[in-house]
């Protein structure tokens, strides 16, 4: 059962006014349940993405960070790795023009996403073999300017094993940057609080000219998320 309590308004990123719904716990629905419940229904990201059409909350995160940093620019080609819902993907297409046929946005997830103008999605497995080939292909003639992953795994509720498997993913996603960026390209990824372990951050500093970690203010204030953003691939293949 959900309620409203009266007097209790909270603000989304527009400035809308919304009221705080508490959860009563249902019988057969476990309290982490109730309390992620709660949590959408009462997060202004949640209900202003709905109401501008986003697929996901997660928009924007990269909405706040294309803002200070200047990554999608009308012409840009991106790669969005595991792209399901399609927010980040909304949000990368609208940016760079890619249903006037200026820039290219190609998304890539293991589940199917539902289609949108001016993206490309792809139903694959990103740690498959054939996945850099089928990204390619989509891509065309063109390399791709950003490779961008919001990809998490699952949690465990272990810390080292969750920021263990989050590296493994941002690393697969680095590993198909290396291949698909152009000289001059840039990489943003998920990782977790602390940012990029050792070898990964070794890899970008080799790789790129220049890597930063941010923590946008859409990202919920319990969330150990954070994104590390390497921009000025310097080209070349894997680094050594």
């Amino acid at each position: 059962m959900v309620k409203s309590t009266k007097g209790s308004v909270s603000r989304g990123p527009a400035g809308r006014r919304s009221l705080t719904v508490r959860v009563k716990t249902a019988k057969g629905r476990k309290l982490a349940s109730t309390r992620w419940l709660q949590r959408q229904l009462n997060d202004p990201y949640v209900e202003e993405a709905k109401a501008l059409g986003y697929r996901s909350r997660a928009a924007f995160k990269l909405i706040e960070i294309d803002d200070k940093h200047h990554l999608l620019k009308p012409g840009t080609v991106v790669v969005d790795l595991g792209a399901a819902p399609g927010g980040w993907s909304q949000v990368a297409a609208a940016r760079v023009k890619a249903a006037d046929g200026n820039g290219k946005v190609v998304a890539a997830d293991i589940t199917d996403i539902e289609p949108v103008s001016g993206i490309t999605f792809l139903q694959v497995d990103i740690t498959d073999a054939e996945a850099p080939g089928l990204i390619r292909d989509a891509l065309g003639d063109a390399c791709a300017d950003i490779v961008m992953s919001d990809m998490a795994a699952s949690s465990t509720g272990h810390r080292q094993t969750d920021h263990l498997r989050v590296v493994a993913l941002a690393e697969t996603a680095l590993d198909l940057a290396e291949d698909l960026l152009k000289p001059g390209g840039v990489y943003l990824a998920k990782v977790l609080q602390g940012g990029a372990d050792h070898d990964l951050l070794t890899r970008l500093r080799q790789g790129f000219a220049k890597v930063a970690h941010i923590k946008p203010k859409a990202s919920r204030q319990d969330s150990a998320e954070v994104y590390v953003l390497a921009t000025g691939f310097r080209g070349g293949g894997e680094a050594s």
